[in-house]
């Protein structure tokens, strides 16, 4: 007879819970501290202009930050939108296409992003 409960109960599933958990997290707060920054930056001073947005991210730290920022943001979207797919799309052929088409969207519009970023 087989046990469903205690040391020898069966467990299934990912075990992505509290590690996912946890990134949604610190990214999140990640995205909130930098748009905290970003709108000091754009309140405080000079009227907002191209060359005041280009002055924001001139400087190296935040091209850094930003840059962190783009790759939790990244990270954060992926794990949304794969927790989606894994809990709504039961066939594993339509789950698999649809979490490679969200990596390559994601990957894309991360490169655009900072492609965008060290053009200014």
């Amino acid at each position: 007879m087989s046990q469903n409960y205690g040391t020898k109960r069966i467990v299934t599933g990912a075990h992505y819970g509290l590690r996912d958990w946890l990134a949604q997290r610190i990214t999140a707060a990640l995205m909130a501290l930098f748009t905290i920054v970003l709108l000091a930056q754009v309140i405080f001073g000079e009227p907002l202009s191209y060359y005041k947005w280009a002055g924001i991210f001139s400087h190296q730290w935040m091209k850094t930050l930003t840059f962190v920022v783009i790759v939790a943001l990244l990270y954060h979207a992926w794990v949304g939108v794969r927790d989606i797919w894994m809990d709504y799309v039961k066939p594993v052929g339509a789950r698999l296409a649809l979490q490679v088409f969200t990596l390559v969207w994601l990957v894309g519009c991360a490169g655009w992003a900072i492609q965008v970023l060290w053009r200014l």
